[in-house]
């Protein structure tokens, strides 16, 4: 058996009043005739990474609406991570080198998972490619397929290393389906026959963005040393280069010489799943040098997600500055805060933020740190594009938008038609 994580409860009605009545009646009617059906999620990790914040919620509510789901994570050890790291990068376009010796740990890891695969279910969606193996290695030892299988990639796959893009490909196109965030992100040439469009989102009931007073933010972030008076500016993500939060730190240091008491939070999670991250971190403290006004904060110092819901909130700027994005949901989370948005264009985030209206899309440092320096200086269009920001997560972002779209997809696998998918579509139907 693999790894069974625990979710808590959760009930669909807590959301009434945050998406209205409309939208419940619709996913309690379209998990009616789902309902009994057994369904797991399969990934890497429980904890670090937006796929496992998803999945603590979708998990729970999949449950309340009448499913029998479970996750499970997957088993590996520090030279598989590693191996399911590179690949990742290959994939993203990044030029790490993808060998015999990756292919075989890659395979073999995928291999001993298979086996503990020991049940079966209705539905599997299996995430990212640390675990898309599985399927095919299970049908190579002679098991029949049981249920349907949907194959669930949250990265973006336009500029990675074909090499291993054809790797990876006859382990993915053998699904029932497969699930991408956006479609620029889709592969023309995959063989498979339903591939769906569905980008991810935010619980708004979740520990990281459940609303907090600010006596409950000045108490969790009295540990951290962040003065609340002062401006802060906010980056919650990996430390790799994808994320580039040495940029963020040129970026600040830019903005300080117009705005000298402003403060820089860099908020990162050393993820299992994730090797590198310990030295990146090294390597970005080592950048930010001794400012005493640059906060580097991990889970190691125990910021979760509470701690992460208040920096977000105390923050007047959300920086997002990736050249490399899955989709970059922090953006939604510090949109959904009232907070504007100063992000890298790429991925999902164009999606996410309304250039002027939520916030800015920018393409170089100095870019950065001038729209930043606007927003510090302007604080009633910051407020303005931080309110805009929040409607535009509540009516496209959500978990519930997400978890009506995968009842849909569910219900489309099964044969039964249905409206298109709102929070996408499909984009081939075979």
């Amino acid at each position: 058996m693999l790894s069974p994580v625990t979710t808590i409860p959760k009930s669909l009605d807590d959301y009434r009043e945050i998406v209205g009545e409309e939208v419940i009646t619709e996913i309690r009617n379209l998990a009616a005739p789902l309902r009994g059906a057994r369904l797991i999620h399969l990934n890497s990790t429980a904890f670090g990474g937006g796929v496992a914040e998803m999945l603590t919620s979708l998990v729970p509510l999949m449950n309340d609406v009448g499913l029998k789901a479970e996750w499970q994570v997957i088993k590996g050890d520090e030279k598989f991570f590693n191996v399911t790291k590179t690949m990742h990068d290959c994939l993203q376009g990044t030029s790490v080198s993808w060998n015999q010796y990756t292919t075989r740990v890659w395979l073999q890891y995928n291999q001993m998972n298979a086996k503990l695969f020991d049940q079966d279910y209705d539905y599997v969606i299996v995430h990212d490619p640390q675990p898309a193996g599985i399927l095919k290695m299970l049908e190579t030892g002679g098991k029949a397929r049981h249920g349907k299988w949907l194959w669930r990639c949250h990265i973006d796959l336009t500029e990675g290393q074909e090499n291993v893009w054809q790797f990876l490909e006859p382990f993915a196109e053998i699904y029932d389906g497969v699930i991408f965030s956006l479609e620029d992100y889709v592969k023309e040439s995959l063989g498979t026959a339903r591939i769906f469009i569905l980008p991810p989102a935010i619980d708004p009931l979740s520990p990281k963005n459940i609303e907090l007073s600010p006596e409950v933010i000045a108490q969790v972030l009295s540990p951290y040393g962040v003065n609340l008076n002062r401006p802060l500016i906010l980056q919650v993500s990996r430390f790799d280069k994808a994320k580039n939060p040495w940029g963020v730190i040129d970026a600040y240091r830019l903005v300080k010489r117009e705005v000298p008491w402003v403060q820089l939070a860099l908020v990162t999670s050393l993820a299992q799943d994730d090797p590198d991250s310990r030295d990146y971190f090294e390597h970005v403290a080592k950048y930010a040098g001794g400012d005493y006004d640059v906060y580097l904060l991990t889970n190691l110092v125990g910021v979760g997600n509470v701690e992460v819901n208040a920096l977000q909130r105390s923050a007047r700027v959300a920086i997002q500055n990736s050249a490399k994005e899955g989709f970059g949901l922090v953006v939604s989370e510090a949109l959904w805060k009232g907070r504007p948005v100063v992000a890298g264009n790429a991925g999902g985030i164009p999606l996410q933020i309304i250039y002027g209206k939520t916030g800015y899309l920018v393409n170089t440092v100095e870019e950065c740190a001038n729209r930043i320096t606007y927003l510090l200086k302007h604080p009633q269009v910051a407020e303005r594009m931080g309110q805009a920001g929040k409607e535009h997560v509540r009516q496209n972002f959500l978990i519930t938008r997400y978890l009506r779209d995968y009842l849909k997809i569910l219900n489309r696998l099964s044969g039964r038609p249905g409206e298109p998918i709102t929070g996408g579509l499909e984009y081939r139907s075979g």
